[in-house]
């Protein structure tokens, strides 16, 4: 419980302790029957008792006895009657058994209500002088409903945290007439009594209980109505948290991510104590409010590095399109504005409007905290989750600068707490999942045929529909061509092709009238591919690296947007030639070892391209780089001979590219690999005894022979003259270490069969991935050296007579 409730119950039992006990001390009964009688009245009555809407407390018709008490009677014996009365209420028909501090508080509060109602009634103050008794008996019942109430509604508002006034509004008011009709017949039962006795009192039950029917029925009519509301606003609440599942459906990352900003924000509206309004504004908008983002391609969303700026400008408008189809629904209570201003920051900085301070509406001000506190705690793909403790010292840092000076207090002081309900919120939440793997296996076609939908021209589809409409359509078309794209870049290694391919593609996404594609030789940029408007003039050129614009890009690494085409004609060596374009957009293809080139467009209006265009562009501007780079490497690999013309074996180039290929497959992978370099020992003696003939007859026997005792996957190639290098994709060190020594033992064993005169033996070296080295280069360089060191000790594990038990020795030995 609440500090202050805890006060507040203090002084309530205070003062209806000293209430109580003073009217005891002044005791004083006229007729101990009637008292009696009365007090079975209050009794009686105290047990039709009606359930109050919105709290878990009741409310009984035995006020109209208390204020015929309160009338007839002394104080003593009406707070007699009203003691008596609560008992009755508290445990008559009860759902749960009170507890102790429960009963206590009721008895208080009733004591202080009826000796509000007493003073009232008997105090002789001047104001009430000159009132007639009807009047004063209203009075003493404004005031008895009045105290009673207004007591009851201070301790639900301070141990539940609501509004002292709603709480007040909400459950009691409704019942003021009521307490007025009874003040009504306890005036008229008052004067019955005084004209034939108090006796003539019992009539009041009759009339008791048709007012506790009619209460009855009223309080559950309005209970009916309380409960559709009710029902009618979760289903709204449960269309709202659909349509975000919806929208989160796409998105795995933050799977958790709405549901722990919705119990962050309204455990925060609690605290503030926003209105009915405000709250459920800020629950709404705690789901909603990243429903822009259907207008943000996912590439920028789930980009796993920093934004560009172009990218960064593309994210920006998800507060305002978010606002935008918000403002559709026409809610009844002020999400758009929560939504629209989430992003905001305290000190002006934030965006779409820069607003600051209190202009931030209340409700966005708790959404920024708490949205930017669940993000430094999730995973996301461009970092990994934090601890809370330390996302709370960088939101406490930001304090009066991001976020509301208060709302940063409330989270520090009760961070820990809220985020024990979130974990327990989503572990006690059924799972909210939508299915994505579903196919339907039935239907194959419609009756008439499949066909491509043919879609309205832009123009008409934006007039008929609202902006964040379009702003949706395009990021989905965005994100289609881009898909595109991509997936055709990586469908051909023909450079003429891949880049005929992006050409097409881009003209979708970009409007340009001429595309250029420079690629590095040298300090030179040289047209590799040209289409459109002068091309012909653009063919012609060479560009010094580091002039020109294109030249520029490449020297610099950045793009160029709306620079001016007539520079790169001063590199044709014609001064009467110049380009009639008026724009140019440039960007950088970065390679692993550096700019390989630059993808220029050119346009014919000047300022024809837009920081929009260089974003699409930056987009596919890594995946085409890869691209062109290996269309480039390939057709370089075509030029030369892929295998070596004496074996038939692939060449020390071929092998280099595809050792490369297998390397990078194992780092994948996590597979490992070996790398065998072997010589033959004695090749030489062949030549200078029976010529380069014979010799050339015996490396064609030993490649045929290396070729047949490995697999088929395997690699075997010639790094020249003796020189023969082989690969063994998916062997550690001790299968390594066992399938060399294998080799070279049937291979030599072989050879000296074929060749009886020439005493010849492959003598090998191992190397494992990634043990003994990270690439290429240091795996063969170890193969290498372990290679000379079995020359020189036939009994090392590398050589080919080594006369050693199990690989583990094989293994052992080789660590030197």
């Amino acid at each position: 419980m609440r500090l202050v409730a805890r006060i507040y119950i203090a002084v309530i039992l205070a003062l209806g302790g000293s209430a109580l006990l003073s009217g005891l001390l002044a005791w004083q009964s006229g007729s101990l029957l009637r008292l009696c009688f009365f007090v079975a009245m209050a009794m009686l009555c105290s047990g039709l008792k009606v359930g109050l809407p919105g709290v878990q407390g009741t409310m009984s018709v035995s006020y109209v006895t208390v204020l015929l008490g309160v009338v007839e009677l002394g104080l003593a014996e009406a707070l007699l009657m009203g003691f008596c009365a609560t008992m009755v209420q508290c445990f008559w028909r009860a759902k749960q058994r009170p507890a102790a501090i429960q009963v206590l508080f009721n008895h208080a509060a009733i004591a202080i209500a009826i000796s509000v109602a007493y003073s009232v009634q008997h105090v002789s103050w001047p104001p009430l002088a000159r009132f007639p008794p009807a009047s004063l008996l209203v009075l003493t019942a404004s005031a008895y409903f009045l105290a009673n109430t207004v007591s009851m509604s201070l301790v639900i508002a301070f141990t539940e945290g609501k509004r002292v006034l709603t709480v007040w509004k909400d459950c009691y008011f409704c019942s003021l007439p009521h307490y007025l009709l009874g003040a009504s017949i306890a005036g008229a039962l008052v004067y019955v009594t005084r004209q034939f006795g108090w006796e003539i009192s019992v009539l009041v039950l009759p009339a008791v209980y048709l007012v506790y029917r009619s209460y009855r029925l009223y309080l559950g009519r309005l209970e009916k109505e309380k409960e559709h509301a009710e029902q009618m606003g979760l289903l709204h609440l449960r269309t709202i948290e659909a349509l975000a599942l919806a929208i989160e459906a796409k998105d795995d990352v933050t799977h958790s991510h709405l549901s722990r900003v919705q119990v962050y924000a309204a455990e925060l509206g609690k605290e503030f104590g926003l209105s009915p309004d405000e709250f459920q504004a800020l629950q709404a908008a705690a789901i909603l409010h990243d429903i822009g983002k259907l207008a943000v391609p996912d590439y920028i969303i789930h980009k796993p590095g920093k934004l560009t700026a172009e990218e960064f400008e593309r994210l920006k408008i998800h507060p305002v399109v978010g606002a935008e189809i918000l403002a559709q629904v026409r809610f009844p209570y002020p999400v758009v504005p929560i939504v629209r201003g989430h992003h905001e920051k305290w000190n002006g900085s934030g965006y779409p409007d820069g607003l600051a301070g209190e202009e931030i509406p209340i409700g966005a001000r708790i959404l920024a905290a708490v949205d930017c506190l669940d993000a430094l705690t999730s995973d996301r793909p461009y970092r990994p989750a934090w601890p809370l403790d330390k996302s709370m010292e960088l939101i406490i840092s930001e304090s009066g600068c991001s976020f509301d000076p208060r709302v940063v207090e409330v989270l520090r002081r009760r961070a820990p707490e809220l985020e024990a309900k979130a974990r327990a919120q989503a572990q006690s939440a059924p799972a909210n999942y939508m299915r994505k793997e579903l196919r339907v296996e039935r239907g194959e076609a419609p009756g008439a045929g499949l066909e491509l939908p043919v879609a309205p021209p832009r123009g008409a589809q934006e007039a008929a529909s609202p902006e964040f409409v379009s702003w949706i359509a395009a990021a989905r078309q965005e994100v289609q061509a881009l898909y595109e794209l991509t997936l055709e870049l990586g469908s051909s290694l023909s450079l003429h092709e891949t880049l005929s391919v992006l050409d097409m593609r881009l003209k979708k996404l970009i409007p340009h009238d001429c595309i250029a594609i420079y690629l590095r030789r040298g300090h030179l940029l040289k047209p590799e591919f040209v289409s459109g408007e002068d091309a012909a003039m653009f063919s012609a050129l060479e560009i010094p690296v580091g002039q020109g614009l294109s030249g520029w890009v490449a020297e610099q690494g950045r793009p160029i947007v709306n620079g001016h085409p007539s520079v790169e004609s001063g590199y044709l060596g014609e001064p009467r030639k110049f380009s009639v374009l008026g724009s140019a957009l440039a960007v950088p293809l970065a390679g692993p070892e550096g700019i390989v080139g630059v993808l220029t467009l050119y346009r014919g209006e000047k300022n024809g391209f837009s920081s929009d265009h260089l974003r699409l562009l930056q987009a596919v501007q890594g995946k085409l780089a890869l691209a062109v780079g290996n269309a480039v490497s390939f057709r370089q690999v075509e030029r030369f001979a892929a295998t070596d013309g004496l074996t038939g074996l692939p060449n020390a180039r071929s092998l280099f590219l595809r050792l490369d290929s297998e390397l990078s497959r194992s780092k994948r992978t996590g597979e490992p690999l070996a790398v065998v370099v072997g010589d033959l020992d004695g090749f030489k003696r062949v030549n200078d005894a029976f010529g380069h003939m014979e010799g050339n007859r015996v490396l064609q026997y030993f490649a045929q022979r290396l070729r047949e005792v490995c697999r088929e996957h395997d690699i075997v190639a010639r790094m020249g003259g003796d020189e023969f290098v082989l690969v063994f994709p998916g062997l550690g060190p001790e299968a390594a270490a066992n399938k060399m020594s294998s080799v070279c033992r049937t291979v030599s064993e072989d050879a000296c069969r074929a060749f009886p005169t020439a005493d010849i033996v492959l003598s090998a070296g191992y190397a494992a991935f990634p043990s003994d080295g990270q690439d290429a280069e240091e795996l063969l360089a170890v193969a290498d050296r372990r290679m000379y060191a079995a020359k020189r000790d036939r009994r090392s594990p590398a050589g080919v007579l080594a006369e050693v038990q199990t690989p583990a020795q094989l293994i052992a030995q080789a660590r030197y």
